[in-house]
């Protein structure tokens, strides 16, 4: 049910290029993801998935392109489907198969993005249980930018949208990576000129359950963010870097263990 990118695909005046990258396996998860992009705004949606995957109707009647996953990892599929968008849309992000829009944000964000000088925008995320229960709002604002350089990456990737020429300047993900891919792209948006722009409004869900890419894999991803940490640092920075890394890591990787303790109990209706 897959095909390549068609390049010769008809132009769209839609502002927002959005891939949800799926195995297709959670097939209610992903039914939710797709209605959630269609009830946020005007999008040009794109799903990246195996050859073989099985999706659901609702979801092949509901997307603009399917492109095949080349198979090399998670962020070389996002990178795929981004490659893919038709040359008129200037504005482009990921969504997670398992994570949601909030209705009507699109038209703000982008708008947002848009009359700014910024090369990148995110705004505030809700973090929800398997069973769609709200777990907290994430509010952190202009300040997680430079936390991220030394601690926890608290920047949003549910929600956050990018300039495309600025995303392929930057040569997209990082698909060495498996986890702190997003971390790595935020740090190197840091340094252009331009930066973040921050919208002060929830527009994503985030969902924490264990079969997550980050709460299923939560020890290699607080491995991985840390090394990305340490990688852009300068190196009279990177060379003391063993006096604050292992803290962090440890207060990360705790933080995890409470949300998905809190997201057990919600998930049985505590």
């Amino acid at each position: 049910m897959t095909k390549l990118c068609d390049q010769s695909i008809s132009e769209t005046s839609m502002a927002l290029g959005l891939v949800i990258p799926t195995l297709g396996r959670r097939r209610d998860m992903l039914i939710e993801s797709v209605r959630s992009v269609r009830a946020a705004g005007s999008v040009f949606l794109v799903i990246v998935a195996p050859a073989e995957a099985d999706l659901p109707s609702e979801v092949l009647a509901d997307v603009d392109l399917i492109v095949e996953d080349p198979a090399r990892g998670l962020a070389a599929a996002i990178n795929a489907g981004i490659a893919c968008l038709p040359e008129v849309v200037h504005y482009v992000s990921w969504l997670g198969d398992d994570d949601r829009l909030l209705p009507d944000t699109v038209t703000d964000l982008v708008y947002a993005l848009h009359e700014s000088d910024a090369s990148m925008i995110y705004g505030q995320c809700e973090y929800i249980a398997e069973n769609g229960a709200v777990l907290w709002t994430n509010k952190s604002g202009r300040f997680a930018a430079p936390l991220m350089r030394f601690g926890p990456q608290l920047i949003p990737q549910p929600g956050s949208i990018f300039r495309r020429s600025d995303y392929v300047g930057l040569g997209g993900l990082d698909e060495t990576l498996q986890w702190a891919f997003d971390l790595d792209l935020f740090i190197r948006f840091a340094k252009l000129r331009n930066g973040f722009a921050f919208f002060k409004s929830p527009v994503a869900q985030f969902r924490w359950h264990a079969d997550s890419l980050t709460a299923g894999s939560r020890k290699g991803s607080v491995i991985e963010a840390s090394q990305v940490r340490k990688k852009y640092l300068p190196n009279s920075l990177a060379k003391l870097s063993w006096l604050w890394e292992p803290a962090v890591r440890w207060l990360i990787f705790q933080a995890g263990v409470r949300v998905n303790g809190l997201a057990v109990r919600k998930d049985a209706g505590a």
